[in-house]
């Protein structure tokens, strides 16, 4: 089977081309400026472009990599199926989680220009006029050697390895996190086995502040201090019914990843 990983030099993509490549499949991995993606047959593509952390400084770039490449992708290459990676962040303002409830954003937030660009790619997807382009809903992913982006993870990991911590947001906080391994797992899986166009892509089980920082400190022994009048930030649990109903899909524990940071400081 041929593959197409759009986004491969980032986390999640060169964690799905290596699964890919392990389990013998044909992957093609082209750059940002490959021009060669519009003379080839792509086979089955994982769209993994996309910006995080450092949205909001780059707002023009987000609204480019979610939406202006998309559709030139779906207007210009010749593929078999297309799997976009869109964002459980766009429950922030939700109480139902699962993947058909309605969802409210509010244009000025600069927080919700990130919802905007990625359920704006959604629907392109799912009007393009093609049944075999899904959407998968990423929640928060963990990768042990993730340590150089500014997402929260990573961020207190570095913090920890320096001596201390020090948290904005209140111990109480928590989010839903996803192993990488079960993201790499699952994508290709859904790109061309799903019966539904969106998925969420998460474990469902919501991990707090504390308990990341309870596991460093007991690794690094690291301080902690928590910045007065922080506040606390929870979204609602993640809905996996319908990936697990579908895939037999049984979560990692993400916890267990940080092993990584017993290492020497």
């Amino acid at each position: 089977m041929n593959w197409t990983v759009l986004g491969a030099s980032g986390l999640i993509g060169r964690h799905v081309v290596a699964r890919l490549r392990t389990t013998g499949e044909t992957v093609f991995a082209p750059g940002r400026t490959d021009a060669g993606i519009y003379e080839r047959r792509l086979g089955h593509v994982i769209y993994a472009i996309g910006l995080t952390a450092d949205f909001r400084q780059r707002p023009f770039d987000t609204v480019q990599a979610h939406v202006s490449r998309l559709a030139e992708i779906l207007q210009r290459t010749d593929f078999d199926s297309l799997l976009y990676l869109s964002s459980t962040r766009v429950y922030m303002h939700a109480e139902d989680s699962s993947e058909d409830a309605p969802l409210s954003v509010r244009s000025q937030d600069p927080s919700d220009l990130y919802n905007l660009s990625k359920l704006m790619g959604e629907s392109l997807c799912l009007h393009s006029g093609r049944p075999s382009v899904r959407v998968a809903r990423l929640s928060n992913v963990i990768a042990g050697e993730d340590t150089d982006t500014d997402n929260f993870v990573p961020s207190i990991v570095r913090a920890a390895r320096a001596g201390c911590i020090v948290l904005h947001t209140a111990l109480d906080s928590a989010k839903d996190y996803i192993h990488i391994e079960d993201v790499a797992e699952l994508l290709p899986r859904i790109a061309v086995q799903g019966r539904e166009r969106l998925y969420n892509v998460a474990s469902g089980v919501q991990v707090s502040h504390a308990q990341w920082i309870e596991l460093l400190a007991a690794q690094t022994g690291c301080k902690v201090e928590v910045a007065s009048g922080a506040p606390t930030v929870r979204f609602a649990p993640i809905d996996i019914r319908r990936v697990q109903r579908e895939f037999g899909y049984i979560p990692r524990p993400v916890l267990s990843i940080l092993n990584f940071a017993a290492d020497p400081i």
